[in-house]
């Protein structure tokens, strides 16, 4: 009785102080320090539930047929919640975020939201969807990347200094990269299920192997599998690495600013998948082809940065993170195991990361010219609503 008193006391508590905070408000309007706190470790909440149930789901799909109220989902459904309730806040109160990244935030929501029943549609009517990188799923990892991106902002702009500001922004990138890589996890997942059928002890149920046969008019044989374990072409798997995740880090490393911030996002990533690996498999579930290799191409991209000249930082930087890249998938392939990889993919793998790193300094240098033009931006302040 007296702990059902405690909890809606503490309920009172918490709507008592939230209340006054819900007044309408432009975007960038100041904001309390513990509004923005109580904020921006929501959002972290949201995305640690998201990546949870992102994590497990694709096990999931390596083991049983598709359920719409499968534990994955409903865990990531949770982080949902979350969301659309920050969102809402940000969007009517102003607090938290300026125009851009308040407008990031509901873009990013609206489109993980329209993609949720088109996936729905998409498996009812073609059954297993047998690549992550379908174009329903893409419009989820999409609208995700949006989100993120827009919460990145708000903190980058709004946080106070200290020792938090970039250990949450860290923490806020991680969450990113995870986003990004996440279509990769198939050949990573994949790779392992085409193992355990080689080797007559198959990680997915009967039901799931003869579902997919069955879509693909196929005999249940090794061909099949392969083809449902690593649907898309081996270029893939690298060039999406060398290109998409370093490009995060690098944007990691100058936004943070500090020397091997690119190095601990990563480590923290390929740490978190090798912590769940073991969970997965104590609970019987498939594992993965953890990325190790990411780390090397994270240093790779830290060093870079010793280089003053942008033109010959993208340049040699992009040389470094290949050969690390391409290197260290050889590497995991003999000591460990890797997704199949394309080496011949390399030069073109190369050439866009360096063009492409060099558009991000570019436009790094643009926009603090124009954020020195302007003076100063605007931060938290101790106000009541």
């Amino acid at each position: 009785m007296k702990s059902g008193a405690a909890t809606k006391d503490k309920a009172t508590q918490w709507i008592e102080w939230a209340l006054p905070y819900w007044t309408r408000g432009e975007a960038g309007r100041e904001t309390p320090p513990d509004l923005f706190r109580v904020l921006y470790f929501g959002w972290i909440a949201a995305f640690v539930l998201k990546v949870f149930g992102a994590s497990w789901d694709v096990s999931w799909h390596f083991k049983w047929l598709r359920d719409d109220l499968a534990p994955p989902h409903l865990l990531n459904s949770a982080g949902t919640a979350i969301v659309v309730a920050l969102m809402i806040v940000h969007g009517y109160t102003g607090y938290g975020v300026d125009r851009t990244a308040q407008r990031l935030i509901q873009w990013g929501t609206g489109a993980f939201l329209i993609a949720v029943p088109i996936d729905l549609i998409n498996h009812r009517v073609n059954g297993v969807d047998i690549t992550s990188w379908s174009p329903s799923h893409m419009l989820l990892y999409i609208g995700t990347a949006f989100m993120i991106a827009g919460v990145i902002r708000g903190w980058y702009l709004y946080a106070p200094e200290g020792r938090q500001r970039p250990i949450v922004l860290g923490a806020l990138f991680v969450f990113f990269l995870e986003n990004t890589l996440f279509p990769s996890e198939h050949q990573e997942y994949g790779v392992l299920e085409l193992a355990s059928w080689d080797r007559g002890q198959p990680y997915a149920e009967p039901s799931l192997i003869k579902f997919a046969a069955d879509q693909m008019k196929r005999p249940m044989d090794r061909g099949m599998v392969e083809k449902f374990s690593l649907p898309v072409p081996d270029w893939v798997y690298p060039l999406w690495f060398g290109i998409a995740a370093v490009l995060v880090l690098v944007v990691v490393r100058r936004l943070i600013g500090r020397r091997w911030a690119a190095t601990a996002v990563a480590a923290v990533y390929v740490g978190f998948r090798a912590a769940i690996w073991p969970l997965l498999v104590v609970f019987h579930f498939p594992p993965s082809a953890v990325p190790f290799f990411l780390i090397a191409a994270a240093v790779c991209v830290d060093l870079a940065f010793l280089i003053r000249l942008p033109a010959a930082r993208a340049a040699l930087g992009a040389v470094l993170v290949t050969v690390a890249v391409y290197g260290g998938l050889a590497v995991q392939d003999l000591v460990l195991e890797a997704p199949p990889y394309m080496l011949a993919s390399a030069p073109v793998a190369a050439v866009v990361l360096g063009a492409a790193w060099f558009g991000v300094e570019w436009y790094g240098r643009r926009r603090s010219g124009a954020s020195k033009t302007r003076g100063p931006l605007p931060v938290s302040a101790p106000v009541t609503p």
